[in-house]
């Protein structure tokens, strides 16, 4: 046997030993997190409104806590700051120059409560509750001429609010339901129209 093996296997069988003497060797990095630390971050809304908190808002509500917390970025009315416009002409998506903001383009009002809800407003993100959340939103939809004035989003009214591009999304898979990569079937958003007033 040559010596290369020879001293290969003497540094395995040391190596080995120590490790087994030790248990698995990794990083101590900070420290495992507590329930109330992760319920904090166990934030996710889904398009059904799964996750949605209680709570409640409108858009009168929305429009103070817009001016004071989202106008800066957004400016007035959801137009003409530095921050992308959440409102503004209703040309489609296949248009040559279509605008591409929270009425002709997301899908869902779910996502925009989470959106909200995770990283606005930029300054101090997670800071709002969710009652402003909710006025805020509703604020948002009313400006896109969604939901009227005097709708209350809570949560049961903004899953049911129907986006004016719900279905302009297309999926990857022709049963985009099912996910070939997982074998799962997703389930179906429940979102009929809230009836106007």
């Amino acid at each position: 046997m040559s010596t290369y093996k020879v001293i290969v296997m003497v540094m395995t069988v040391i190596v080995g030993s120590y490790t087994l003497a030790d248990g698995p060797r990794m990083p101590r990095l900070g420290q495992p997190i507590s329930q109330a630390e992760l319920a904090h971050w166990d934030t996710d809304v889904f398009v059904d409104g799964r996750g949605l908190p209680t709570g409640s808002g409108n858009p009168n509500q929305g429009r103070i806590l817009y001016d004071s917390h989202c106008a800066v970025c957004h400016g007035p009315e959801g137009i003409g700051a530095t921050a992308d416009h959440l409102t503004g002409d209703f040309v489609p998506l296949d248009d040559e120059w279509p605008d591409k903001h929270v009425g002709t383009y997301w899908p869902y009002a779910t996502t925009l409560f989470d959106f909200i809800r995770r990283a606005m407003p930029m300054s101090a993100p997670g800071s709002l509750s969710a009652n402003e959340i909710y006025a805020i939103t509703a604020y948002i939809l009313h400006i896109n001429r969604i939901i009227d004035a005097n709708e209350e989003m809570n949560a049961e009214t903004l899953p049911r609010v129907l986006m004016p591009n719900r279905d302009g999304f297309i999926g990857v898979y022709p049963d985009h339901r099912q996910r070939p990569d997982t074998g799962r079937t997703a389930t179906a958003p429940v979102s009929p129209a809230i009836p106007s007033q």
